[in-house]
Protein backbone atom coordinates (compact mmCIF):
# COMPACT_ATOMS: atom_id res chain seq x y z
CA UNK A 1 0.00 0.00 0.00
CA UNK A 2 2.78 2.56 0.70
CA UNK A 3 4.69 1.76 -2.64
CA UNK A 4 1.34 2.38 -4.56
CA UNK A 5 0.71 5.74 -3.15
CA UNK A 6 4.40 6.71 -3.17
CA UNK A 7 4.12 5.80 -6.82
CA UNK A 8 0.37 8.23 -7.14
CA UNK A 9 2.39 11.21 -5.74
CA UNK A 10 5.71 11.21 -7.55
CA UNK A 11 3.58 11.14 -10.51
CA UNK A 12 2.26 14.29 -9.19
CA UNK A 13 5.06 15.98 -8.43
CA UNK A 14 6.54 15.26 -11.78
CA UNK A 15 3.49 16.28 -13.66
CA UNK A 16 3.48 19.32 -11.35
CA UNK A 17 7.26 20.65 -11.87
CA UNK A 18 6.63 20.06 -15.68
CA UNK A 19 3.58 22.50 -15.55
CA UNK A 20 5.40 25.15 -12.99
CA UNK A 21 7.93 26.51 -15.51
CA UNK A 22 7.32 30.01 -13.41
CA UNK A 23 7.20 29.10 -10.10
CA UNK A 24 9.83 30.36 -7.65
CA UNK A 25 11.80 28.18 -5.34
CA UNK A 26 11.33 27.58 -1.60
CA UNK A 27 14.02 28.02 0.90
CA UNK A 28 11.98 26.90 4.41
CA UNK A 29 12.85 28.91 7.60
CA UNK A 30 10.53 28.46 9.85
CA UNK A 31 7.11 26.17 9.53
CA UNK A 32 3.77 25.27 11.00
CA UNK A 33 3.24 21.51 9.99
CA UNK A 34 0.13 18.91 10.72
CA UNK A 35 -0.09 15.30 9.94
CA UNK A 36 -3.19 12.98 9.82
CA UNK A 37 -3.23 9.89 9.37
CA UNK A 38 -4.26 6.11 9.70
CA UNK A 39 -2.50 3.87 12.64
CA UNK A 40 -2.12 0.23 12.63
CA UNK A 41 -1.27 -1.92 15.62
CA UNK A 42 2.38 -4.36 14.71
CA UNK A 43 4.78 -6.13 16.60
CA UNK A 44 2.48 -7.12 19.90
CA UNK A 45 0.59 -9.69 18.82
CA UNK A 46 -2.29 -9.02 20.89
CA UNK A 47 -2.29 -5.73 20.17
CA UNK A 48 -2.18 -6.01 17.01
CA UNK A 49 -5.31 -8.30 16.96
CA UNK A 50 -7.33 -6.47 19.40
CA UNK A 51 -6.96 -2.81 18.67
CA UNK A 52 -8.02 -0.75 15.74
CA UNK A 53 -6.37 2.22 14.74
CA UNK A 54 -8.64 4.62 13.59
CA UNK A 55 -6.81 8.68 13.90
CA UNK A 56 -3.48 10.12 14.42
CA UNK A 57 -3.01 13.57 14.44
CA UNK A 58 0.53 15.46 14.97
CA UNK A 59 0.61 19.42 14.67
CA UNK A 60 4.08 20.63 15.01
CA UNK A 61 6.68 23.59 14.62
CA UNK A 62 9.66 23.14 12.22
CA UNK A 63 12.82 25.16 11.62
CA UNK A 64 15.30 24.40 8.70
CA UNK A 65 18.84 25.10 8.61
CA UNK A 66 20.36 26.18 5.56
CA UNK A 67 21.90 22.73 5.29
CA UNK A 68 18.95 20.80 5.02
CA UNK A 69 18.97 19.45 8.61
CA UNK A 70 15.84 20.58 10.64
CA UNK A 71 14.49 20.58 13.96
CA UNK A 72 10.90 20.83 16.00
CA UNK A 73 8.65 20.38 18.26
CA UNK A 74 4.84 19.18 18.44
CA UNK A 75 1.89 17.31 19.89
CA UNK A 76 0.71 13.98 19.07
CA UNK A 77 -2.63 12.41 19.84
CA UNK A 78 -3.69 8.81 18.37
CA UNK A 79 -7.28 6.83 18.93
CA UNK A 80 -7.28 3.38 18.88
CA UNK A 81 -10.32 1.26 19.26
CA UNK A 82 -11.20 -2.20 20.59
CA UNK A 83 -12.01 -4.08 17.87
CA UNK A 84 -15.52 -6.26 18.99
CA UNK A 85 -14.59 -8.87 16.62
CA UNK A 86 -11.67 -9.72 18.29
CA UNK A 87 -12.43 -10.11 22.00
CA UNK A 88 -14.06 -13.23 23.83
CA UNK A 89 -16.57 -10.99 25.35
CA UNK A 90 -17.96 -7.86 24.53
CA UNK A 91 -15.72 -4.66 25.24
CA UNK A 92 -16.43 -1.19 24.57
CA UNK A 93 -14.21 1.57 24.13
CA UNK A 94 -10.65 2.31 23.18
CA UNK A 95 -6.78 3.95 23.84
CA UNK A 96 -6.60 7.44 23.49
CA UNK A 97 -2.61 8.17 23.27
CA UNK A 98 -1.30 11.71 23.78
CA UNK A 99 2.33 13.46 24.19
CA UNK A 100 4.63 15.69 22.88
CA UNK A 101 7.24 15.26 20.59
CA UNK A 102 10.49 17.06 19.37
CA UNK A 103 11.49 16.03 15.41
CA UNK A 104 15.29 15.99 14.01
CA UNK A 105 15.77 15.14 10.54
CA UNK A 106 16.76 16.23 6.78
CA UNK A 107 14.43 18.26 4.35
CA UNK A 108 15.64 18.75 0.93
CA UNK A 109 13.70 20.22 -2.27
CA UNK A 110 14.44 18.32 -5.29
CA UNK A 111 12.88 21.00 -7.72
CA UNK A 112 10.65 23.78 -7.53
CA UNK A 113 7.63 21.97 -6.51
CA UNK A 114 8.50 18.81 -4.29
CA UNK A 115 11.15 17.63 -1.54
CA UNK A 116 11.56 15.20 0.67
CA UNK A 117 11.54 15.21 4.59
CA UNK A 118 12.84 12.53 6.64
CA UNK A 119 12.96 12.59 10.31
CA UNK A 120 12.90 11.00 13.51
CA UNK A 121 10.43 12.03 16.43
CA UNK A 122 11.02 10.96 19.69
CA UNK A 123 8.98 11.69 22.61
CA UNK A 124 6.82 10.68 26.20
CA UNK A 125 3.58 9.73 25.85
CA UNK A 126 0.48 9.31 27.67
CA UNK A 127 -1.88 6.42 27.11
CA UNK A 128 -5.30 6.49 28.73
CA UNK A 129 -7.14 2.99 28.59
CA UNK A 130 -10.91 3.58 28.47
CA UNK A 131 -13.46 0.47 28.27
CA UNK A 132 -16.44 -0.01 30.12
CA UNK A 133 -15.21 -2.79 31.23
CA UNK A 134 -12.35 -0.34 33.21
CA UNK A 135 -15.09 1.62 34.64
CA UNK A 136 -17.13 -1.56 36.12
CA UNK A 137 -13.45 -2.69 37.89
CA UNK A 138 -12.89 0.77 38.78
CA UNK A 139 -9.99 1.73 36.63
CA UNK A 140 -10.97 3.99 33.87
CA UNK A 141 -9.02 5.27 32.35
CA UNK A 142 -6.08 2.74 32.87
CA UNK A 143 -3.16 5.17 32.68
CA UNK A 144 0.15 3.79 31.01
CA UNK A 145 3.25 6.60 30.21
CA UNK A 146 6.32 5.42 28.09
CA UNK A 147 8.53 7.19 26.09
CA UNK A 148 8.34 6.56 22.02
CA UNK A 149 10.56 6.63 18.91
CA UNK A 150 9.12 7.63 15.54
CA UNK A 151 10.82 7.59 12.25
CA UNK A 152 9.23 8.58 8.85
CA UNK A 153 9.30 9.75 5.19
CA UNK A 154 7.23 12.15 3.66
CA UNK A 155 7.21 13.47 -0.33
CA UNK A 156 6.00 16.93 -0.51
CA UNK A 157 4.66 18.73 -3.11
CA UNK A 158 4.43 22.49 -3.08
CA UNK A 159 1.01 24.53 -3.91
CA UNK A 160 2.54 28.12 -3.87
CA UNK A 161 5.55 29.98 -1.88
CA UNK A 162 3.67 29.63 0.95
CA UNK A 163 1.73 26.09 1.10
CA UNK A 164 2.60 22.39 0.68
CA UNK A 165 1.05 18.96 1.14
CA UNK A 166 2.51 15.49 1.50
CA UNK A 167 2.32 12.14 1.46
CA UNK A 168 4.10 10.30 4.82
CA UNK A 169 5.11 6.99 6.28
CA UNK A 170 6.01 6.47 9.45
CA UNK A 171 6.78 3.58 11.77
CA UNK A 172 6.74 3.92 15.85
CA UNK A 173 7.61 2.33 18.71
CA UNK A 174 6.09 2.99 22.38
CA UNK A 175 7.97 1.84 25.06
CA UNK A 176 5.18 -0.50 27.00
CA UNK A 177 3.54 -4.02 26.14
CA UNK A 178 0.61 -4.37 25.46
CA UNK A 179 -1.67 -6.77 27.99
CA UNK A 180 -5.47 -7.50 27.58
CA UNK A 181 -6.29 -7.22 31.09
CA UNK A 182 -5.29 -3.20 30.37
CA UNK A 183 -8.90 -2.80 28.31
CA UNK A 184 -10.19 -5.19 31.09
CA UNK A 185 -10.27 -8.46 30.05
CA UNK A 186 -9.50 -11.25 32.77
CA UNK A 187 -9.01 -14.17 29.89
CA UNK A 188 -5.98 -13.64 27.32
CA UNK A 189 -8.03 -15.29 24.44
CA UNK A 190 -5.28 -17.78 23.50
CA UNK A 191 -2.32 -15.27 23.18
CA UNK A 192 0.96 -16.29 24.92
CA UNK A 193 1.48 -14.16 28.11
CA UNK A 194 5.81 -14.16 27.05
CA UNK A 195 4.79 -12.00 23.79
CA UNK A 196 2.98 -9.08 26.19
CA UNK A 197 6.32 -7.83 26.72
CA UNK A 198 6.74 -6.79 23.37
CA UNK A 199 7.25 -3.33 22.92
CA UNK A 200 3.75 -1.94 21.18
CA UNK A 201 4.79 -0.89 17.37
CA UNK A 202 2.59 1.23 14.82
CA UNK A 203 2.54 2.04 11.51
CA UNK A 204 0.90 5.59 10.00
CA UNK A 205 -0.03 6.45 6.71
CA UNK A 206 -1.50 9.86 5.69
CA UNK A 207 -1.07 12.98 5.06
CA UNK A 208 -0.34 16.36 5.72
CA UNK A 209 0.00 20.39 5.30
CA UNK A 210 2.84 22.64 6.01
CA UNK A 211 2.67 26.55 5.94
CA UNK A 212 5.66 28.68 5.04
CA UNK A 213 6.35 31.50 7.03
CA UNK A 214 7.84 34.33 5.27
CA UNK A 215 11.05 35.35 5.78
CA UNK A 216 11.60 39.16 7.38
Amino acid sequence: MIRSFSHIFLFLALAADLTSVNSQSIEPKHTLNVELGLPNGFSNPAFKSIMQGLVSLAPYYQFDFSNHLTIGGGVRYSYFAVNEFKVPSPVYGGMHSVGGFVKLGWQKFLSDRFATDIGLKVGYMQQYFDTDRNDSLGVNPLNVNCFYIEPALGLILTADEQNSYRFFASYGWSGFGFKPSMIGLETFGGYDPSEFDKLTGFLIIGFGYTHYFKKD
